[in-house]
């Protein structure tokens, strides 16, 4: 029989170090992707098992950030695993994989009955080199809201404004910016209001390390729009964020980089406000400008270039719908962003060296960019589309081309 927890006067709270080790986490839900992005981070050596998962933890098993089995759990998944987390939304599968990780005297954690296992998961937050934990006596609203204060505290906020005041609830729905990747690289307004969400309705791209801070209430909708996989119908999100506004939940929609840099976050402004839903806009941090610099590459620089000019790839230059002058780009003597065109590079370089780019004009590709699992590729544009396939480059990735893509962390 599992060894209940007792309450939080007796749990004993510790920093496990899981970096290469195998932690085991069944289930494939809302549940387990808000604590998947905060393992991988950790360095775990994490592998899913379940019946389905949600698009954002396909995309995280595509990044190589876990192993994804999509089945049912086994008796025996957990061996040599150091840590365990049952997220599955069935008691009895949860009540197995509890009952197998005491047997193995694993530590585990029960997402839906958190006294039923042998380890709590506590609110936390991180913060220039701290860790905070925080348990409650299993009050996870208390928890969570300590946790923000504290983290707000540390940040230099005043605890006043981040109090569970009914007067000051934000309402309708937030359109915030997540920043590049890494979440310390979201705003400090945007975090705070993600703490103060009912609702989060999050991109794949969005950090998903956030989501391991919201408090156990919030409900997560995935929104994720895979390249050439899943995704959920912008309709479907317009809908999702007046319907759960309307029944008078203060609804984040977390989106990757900007919400207005190909982000398609005044389409759900437009459906928002013509539904009469106040819509707060939350710039964030895009990776047009933030990845380059997080490989050490400035957009522009005095003497070298007057501009840059950032580009959508996600239609090839001579598809029907392309908005693009091509020829009119490849004149220019500044830095040239792309966006989504990891897929269609070779398309992009014909195009421009075509329209009179030279071909060994420097090219930087910076993967996963500002994440501890970043990739820099440096070439030129004649051999840039080669180079991605051969190294192996996926999205999300950033394609810089211009002089300042020679440029690197420690100067040219």
């Amino acid at each position: 029989m599992p060894v209940p927890v007792a309450d939080d006067e007796t749990n004993y709270l510790v920093g496990l170090d899981l970096r290469g080790r195998r932690v085991v986490v069944v289930g494939g839900g809302s549940v387990a992707q808000r604590r998947l992005g905060l393992l991988a981070a950790s360095g775990a050596d994490v592998h899913v098992v379940a019946r389905a998962a949600t698009p954002a933890v396909e995309s995280m098993a595509t990044k190589g950030r876990l192993s994804l089995d999509v089945r049912d759990y086994r008796d025996g998944d957990l061996e040599d695993a150091w840590y365990a987390m049952a997220c599955t939304d069935e008691p009895e599968t949860n009540a197995a994989i509890v009952a197998e990780a005491e047997r193995r005297r694993i530590f585990c954690v029960r997402a839906d009955s958190a006294r039923e296992g042998s380890a709590v998961t506590p609110a936390t937050a991180r913060y220039d080199g701290l860790s905070v934990g925080v348990l409650a006596g299993g009050d996870h609203r208390r928890s969570a809201a300590v946790r923000t204060s504290i983290r707000d505290a540390l940040a230099g906020a005043a605890l006043s404004e981040v109090a569970d005041d009914a007067a000051q609830k934000p309402t309708g729905v937030a359109l915030v910016g997540g920043g590049p990747g890494d979440p310390d690289l979201i705003t400090v307004r945007g975090r705070r209001l993600l703490a103060r969400a009912d609702v989060v309705v999050a991109d794949h791209l969005a950090p998903q390390e956030l989501l391991a801070e919201l408090d156990p209430h919030v409900e997560v909708i995935d929104a994720a729009k895979l390249p050439y996989g899943r995704a959920m119908a912008q309709q479907v999100i317009n809908d999702t964020l007046i319907d759960r506004a309307k029944a008078g939940k203060f609804v984040v929609r977390l989106k990757g980089g900007d919400p207005y840099v190909f982000g398609r976050g005044y389409e759900e402004l437009e459906a928002c406000t013509a539904a009469g839903i106040p819509v707060t806009v939350v710039p964030g941090i895009t990776s047009a400008i933030s990845v380059p610099a997080a490989a050490g590459v400035p957009l522009t620089h005095r003497g070298v270039t007057h501009e840059f000019v950032v580009v959508s790839g996600h239609v090839a230059p001579d598809h029907p719908d392309s908005l693009t002058d091509w020829s009119a780009l490849a004149k220019l003597r500044g830095t040239l962003v792309l966006l989504m065109a990891v897929e269609r590079i070779e398309k992009f370089a014909d195009a421009l060296t075509a329209g009179g780019r030279p071909v060994d004009t420097p090219v930087v590709v910076v993967q996963e960019g500002t994440l501890a699992t970043q990739r820099v590729l440096r070439t030129d544009l004649g051999n840039v589309a080669a180079r991605v396939r051969e190294e192996g480059t996926r999205p999300p990735a950033i394609i810089v081309i211009g002089p300042v893509a020679g440029f690197g962390p420690e100067g040219r």
